[in-house]
């Protein structure tokens, strides 16, 4: 097989043939556009597989009205691994009020409708008819994140695992590289031997069983079934729970009924080691999208200068979906590998000297570990109620590795786009000087969320107070370099447990301290999270009550009681008695519902797609526009974090022939 680490991996037939291909090994669909870059997984799972001998092709935002772009390379000798893309793209199509959005991050031009609803089955489904027969391999965040029953905010209904409805043949949940690697020795080893492939004993997915399969299992977690989840909300906290035991504890399989089958997640795959990670970003990527393009990609504007310095996050936040998907274990790339990706950045040709991150999930847990054995934890977060003495930092070694990439001759900035957590950094001073004092363009992003207590409890997140001495120490560091700095807070509206007196607390909490908010996140429930679940159920984890904004009615007025809209917040309170249903069976109809999303959207609330945070744009004394945009903010979960494409990265292939 000739192939030129130079080259892009193949979209058509034309790239084929510059590589001397007839003919693929796997092709990988996905709902993103191709960009070479190792935040995106289609680049990152496509080069990981060419780099082990595979002919890797890509089939990017293909239409989904008949099976065409999926026949242009040909039928792939092996298989397909398909991904909805960096975000669910329930979520990437919908507002918190669930509103069709206008745009798309990750397609050319930043235009909305590149991808379907449930692009998952939908792209599955065509692959069928493409090439009936050829095994199907499903992954990515929307995959992962709706592995067991879930509850569906979109359709406010339940769903099954939606490895039964798109009728794969297998799910890789979490970061992928090396169960994909192990499910290629199986496909292939199948395809020589001429028998079915079976996927038991291999980390890292999902797979469908009967009865007699599951008494081999050893001590795995059993969730409620799904039946039992329809007929108890409660249980979907309990399942929600349980998954996340599982994919923290690492060591045993988990296991859900679904009528007369099981659904088997077996254990995870372990976290990367150094040198596993450093290899995987030591391929050769261009950094670039696809010549094809015609129209610049928002997504890769916005990384163009980031360095992804490592996975995972030690949060463990109710809301965040690297709890289900990616744990809480953190894996870090070296210095060595982080500064030589420093140097192609800074060689591209419109490289103006600023570096805009060197992070992750939360960059200032970069090469964090944690002491404990992870199958004796019971810990639902390494920092709540406050940060774990097994969850060891090195803060002090980010700093330094700062200050190397700012020591490049030809980088004038470092910032610290993703952001750092505010309860870490305050264990160490002479790092959080740094953050503050070196490293902080204007803007630092810290996430409170909130400042009740009983709502930060449920969230996971440290009490206010720990904000407030933070703030302390960034005006001081800002006053000692003479800089006019400002911080970003992330705050969230009409959170499971979250009150309109509760709301009330925080507007007060923000006028004190002179912030008045032009965004704010309302609550998005997100497949497969624990606040999720919450939300569904009206119970918080302990089984106790909670109340919960569910009409539009009610989780605008939240909204705007942040906002400090009090006229807005009449007129939507007028209207309570309309009783404007929070759910509807398809987001496409039309209702009062949207009548307010029109509104809201009017008053510029733009909802940030993570399902998670979004920033509220308000400044230590004065208001500042134009703060990150929104799609920053979805999650570079999927952009640092190849959580969101990490499960992308699930893609199956086999040791490929001499081509």
């Amino acid at each position: 097989m000739s192939y030129s680490g130079n080259n892009m991996l193949p979209i058509c037939v034309a790239d084929m043939k510059k590589l001397g291909w007839s003919e693929l090994d796997v092709l990988l669909v996905s709902g993103d556009a191709y960009i070479d870059h190792p935040s995106f997984a289609a680049a990152l799972l496509g080069r990981f597989l060419v780099s082990k001998g595979y002919r890797v092709g890509l089939v990017c935002q293909p239409r989904w009205d008949r099976p065409d772009d999926f026949l242009v390379m040909g039928r792939p000798r092996l298989l397909a691994g398909i991904s909805g893309g960096a975000l669910d793209s329930m979520l990437a199509h919908y507002t918190a009020f669930r509103k069709k959005r206008h745009d798309d991050a990750f397609t050319p031009g930043g235009k909305a409708g590149a991808r379907p609803n449930r692009a998952i089955i939908v792209y599955t489904n065509l692959v069928r008819q493409a090439f009936p027969g050829l095994p199907v391999i499903i992954g990515g965040i929307e995959a992962s994140l709706r592995r067991y029953t879930h509850y569906d905010f979109w359709s406010d209904n339940l769903r099954r695992s939606i490895l039964l409805d798109s009728k794969a043949d297998a799910l890789i949940y979490g970061m992928g590289e090396y169960s994909l690697w192990n499910v290629v020795k199986r496909v292939e080893e199948a395809w020589e031997r001429n028998r079915p492939v079976s996927f038991e004993g291999l980390n890292g997915l999902c797979y469908m069983a009967k009865a007699e399969d599951i008494e081999r299992l050893e001590n795995p977690i059993v969730l409620p079934s799904h039946e039992e989840i329809v007929a108890d909300s409660e249980q979907l906290v309990k399942a929600s729970l349980l998954a996340e035991r599982h994919i923290q504890a690492a060591n045993c399989a988990c296991v859900q009924q679904v009528g007369n089958r099981y659904l088997v997640a077996t254990p995870p795959t372990p976290s990367l080691s150094q040198a596993e990670m450093d290899k995987i970003y030591d391929l050769p990527f261009t950094r670039k999208a696809h010549p094809s393009y015609k129209e610049p990609i928002p997504a890769l504007e916005m990384i163009k200068t980031s360095i992804n310095s490592h996975r995972g996050c030690g949060g463990g936040c109710s809301f965040c979906s690297l709890a289900l998907h990616q744990g809480r274990r953190i894996a870090s790339r070296s210095e060595r590998s982080i500064l030589s990706e420093l140097e192609k950045v800074a060689r591209a040709e419109d490289f103006k000297g600023s570096i805009s991150d060197v992070g992750g999930p939360t960059a200032n847990m970069w090469q964090a570990k944690c002491g404990a054995d992870p199958a004796k934890c019971k810990r639902s977060s390494c920092m709540f109620p406050k940060v774990c003495p097994n969850f060891k930092d090195q803060q002090d070694k980010y700093v330094a590795l700062l200050r190397k990439v700012l020591a490049h001759p030809k980088v004038k900035h470092v910032r610290i786009a993703s952001g750092v957590r505010f309860d870490l950094a305050l264990k160490n001073k002479n790092a959080c000087r740094a953050y503050v004092a070196e490293f902080t363009g204007g803007q630092l992003k810290i996430a409170p969320e909130h400042c009740n207590a009983k709502v930060l409890n449920y969230m996971r997140k440290p009490s206010i107070q720990l904000m407030d001495e933070f703030i302390g120490y960034f005006l001081k560091y800002s006053q000692d370099v003479n800089k006019e700095q400002y911080i970003v807070p992330y705050l969230m509206s009409a959170f499971p447990g979250c009150t309109e007196s509760d709301m009330r607390e925080l507007a007060q909490w923000l006028q004190k301290r002179h912030w008045s908010p032009q965004q704010v996140q309302c609550f998005i429930p997100t497949p497969g999270t624990v606040a999720t679940a919450m939300y569904y159920a009206k119970k918080d984890t302990e089984g106790n009550s909670i109340y919960v904004a569910r009409t539009d009615a009610e989780r605008m007025r939240q909204h705007y009681i942040l906002l400090g809209n009090s006229k807005e917040e009449r007129h939507v309170s007028g209207r309570e008695n309309r009783k404007i249903s929070a759910h509807e069976p398809s987001p496409s109809k039309g209702n009062a519902r949207r009548e307010n999303a029109r509104l809201n959207e009017r008053r510029g609330e733009r909802a940030v797609n993570s399902g998670r945070r979004v920033e509220s744009h308000k400044i230590e004394g004065k208001t500042r526009r134009g703060v990150p945009q929104q799609e920053e903010r979805r999650n570079w979960n999927s952009r640092r974090n190849p959580e969101s494409f990490g499960a992308e990265r699930n893609r199956f292939g086999r040791r490929g022939r001499n081509g």
